[in-house]
């Protein structure tokens, strides 16, 4: 376990560089994905779909009931991409523009996408959230839900995200872990469908353009490290007891450190997060152009945003902070607190105004 953390920090520059979240050992989360018994490697054939817990946007059946999918039904017709996510994953979030600009493009030239979608938090494992994200995020091809990391396990898979391109005879011919790479990924999509249309003897279209082009390009600041607030994974927790279950009564340190979580007033910690009493706050200083949390609350929970020191305004503020410089917590999800169009030094501070609400983590961009 300890040897994962070492990992883990030495992988936290690629998250800069490379856009990526490393599935790291607390809460049996790497007790799990070692126990996989195959690794997919390029060369050798697909692997298939394990033990899925759910499908969506696969269609219905008779009774009204998601249609299930395997890889192996497209093996012979079509190139296929398989993408590992979660989908309140910043760096997944990043990819998702592109996946569907691919989707709209070559899905009548033969191209299927299978989203396997393997969860962090325990609020992911609800068919219902992963419904909603998906469709805000406009992602209409089919997703896996991979609840117990059964296909995880079975690709030998670490990474959000992750990305393996299978060809029209089933075999495993690219493999991409975390962000970037987008033009490099289309043209050996392109090349596949070209392939495959000559082993079908059909025609493929001539537009060589690359869908990924016109995408937005995220450029990726943070020399940050994803933080987490519940007690099976806080190692950057500097003003109370890491690892501690229950109630901490915790007081502003005198200076906040760099990349360092402070949380001040009265909390009660689980394994998976951190959940604030009305009048808590949260200081952090960070090196990065975004910064964004994970959260959940029961109901309504008003957090005030500020930044170093004074309120965040349109110049600074994230897409799901109001105009008055406030995010509202509700529904469990990824909100954006920070947006710099350049990376730099602040001090992040979070004012909670009511109870209920519970934050996962934070990253950065």
């Amino acid at each position: 376990m300890k040897a994962e953390y070492i990992i883990g920090i030495i992988l936290l520059a690629l998250v800069g560089v490379g856009g990526l979240v490393l599935a790291l050992s607390s809460g049996g989360m790497s007790e799990l994905n070692l126990q996989g018994n195959q690794t997919a490697e390029e060369g050798e054939p697909y692997v298939e779909i394990a033990n899925p817990s759910g499908f969506v946007n696969t269609g219905q059946n008779l009774d009204g009931s998601p249609k299930p999918i395997t890889i192996g039904e497209f093996v012979g017709k079509k190139v296929i991409l398989v993408d590992f996510l979660t989908y309140s994953c910043i760096n997944c979030q990043r990819t998702f523009p592109y996946l569907v600009a691919w989707y709209d493009k070559y899905k009548d030239e033969g191209l299927e996408i299978v989203g396997i979608h393997t969860p962090e938090f325990a609020f992911e494992h609800d068919i219902d959230n992963v419904r909603a994200a998906m469709k805000m995020h406009g992602i209409t091809y089919p997703i896996v839900l991979d609840n117990d990391y059964a296909t995880w396990n079975a690709y030998g898979n670490r990474y959000w995200p992750r990305k393996y391109l299978i060809d029209i005879h089933g075999n495993i011919v690219y493999d991409h872990i975390g962000e970037g790479a987008y033009d490099e990924t289309e043209k050996k999509i392109q090349e596949l469908l070209a392939q495959r249309a000559e082993v079908l003897g059909e025609d493929m279209g001539g537009d060589t353009s690359l869908a990924a082009d016109s995408v937005p390009e995220t450029t990726i600041a943070a020399r940050s490290p994803e933080t987490y607030f519940g007690a099976s994974r806080n190692e950057y927790f500097a003003n109370g007891m890491r690892g501690k279950l229950g109630q901490q009564s915790l007081d502003a340190p005198l200076v906040a450190l760099l990349n360092r979580l402070y949380l001040v007033g009265d909390w009660n910690i689980s394994q998976e997060y951190a959940e604030p009493a009305a009048g808590a706050r949260i200081l952090y200083r960070f090196n990065a152009r975004g910064v964004y949390m994970v959260a959940e609350a029961d109901g309504p929970v008003r957090v005030q945003v500020l930044e170093d020191g004074k309120p965040v305004t349109a110049d600074n503020r994230g897409a799901s902070v109001d105009e008055d410089g406030y995010v509202t917590i509700e529904q469990s999800d990824l909100y954006k607190l920070i947006e710099h169009d350049s990376a730099g030094e602040h001090l992040l501070e979070l004012h909670v105004e009511g109870s209920g609400a519970k934050i996962y983590t934070f990253t950065f961009g």
